[in-house]
């Protein structure tokens, strides 16, 4: 593929050090590069303490895909508009470091692309080509990963209208699709209106739409206790 093509259409314009050249190990750059290593302690805390977190990767272990921290996330430097980003042609999610600065932050952004991580895994999923496919993932992105819990929402200054949370998961999905693919608003969101209500109702693998961290605990919970349940049939 055409490398100013592939920064163009697919959104790799927005993560640089997707087609540059890293700093060497133990160069003078890495070691002033600071961002980094708050980074990577924000996302092992994340992996370690967040119910969300653990569900998905659990869920991915069980189908297969498990995740290794080294090998499946990478902290860089991005474009200021985006927090992170799912690249399926490496299978591994990046994770903005020079916009992400607090823990909720750093584990709303793992939480949403593991999502995406999680559709890579279970579903033949054709995301350079099949808008509708990248849509319904944005969508259960947006849905299940808090992005438009409550209180997330407040600190945006949206609340109060009727059915705030889907709309909040459709205007979410709609600018995620608009700054990756160069389609039209009104394309975008004739897309993103077809696969709605299916992908809205996809809550796989909470079984629920997580509102809140307890939530998403209880979700946590009755998953590890599947099994038993299925035993006892």
């Amino acid at each position: 593929m055409d490398q100013t093509k592939q920064e163009e259409e697919y959104g790799y314009d927005l993560f640089p050090e997707r087609t540059k050249a890293k700093y060497a190990k133990g160069s003078i750059g890495e070691s002033l590069f600071t961002f980094n290593n708050k980074c990577q302690v924000m996302l092992h805390f994340a992996m370690e303490t967040s119910p969300y977190a653990k569900l998905l990767l659990s869920a991915m272990k069980s189908s297969g895909c498990q995740v290794f921290k080294d090998r499946h996330f990478s902290c860089e430097d991005c474009d200021g508009s985006v927090s992170g980003g799912f690249d399926a042609a490496s299978s591994q999610i990046v994770l903005c470091q020079n916009n992400i600065h607090q823990q909720s932050h750093m584990t709303r952004v793992v939480t949403h692309e593991l999502i995406h991580a999680f559709d890579h895994c279970r579903a033949n999923v054709d995301w350079f080509n099949n808008y509708r496919h990248l849509a319904c993932s944005e969508i259960r992105a947006a849905n299940l990963s808090g992005d438009c819990t409550f209180s997330n929402e407040l600190t945006r200054f949206n609340f109060g209208m009727k059915q705030h949370h889907q709309e909040c998961v459709r205007g979410r999905a709609l600018r995620s699709i608009l700054a990756v693919r160069n389609i039209s608003r009104k394309e975008a969101e004739k897309i993103v209106d077809d696969v709605f209500d299916t992908c809205f109702n996809d809550h796989a693998p909470f079984g629920r739409i997580p509102h809140s961290k307890k939530d998403a605990g209880f979700a946590y919970r009755d998953y590890q206790n599947r099994d038993r349940y299925y035993a006892n049939l």
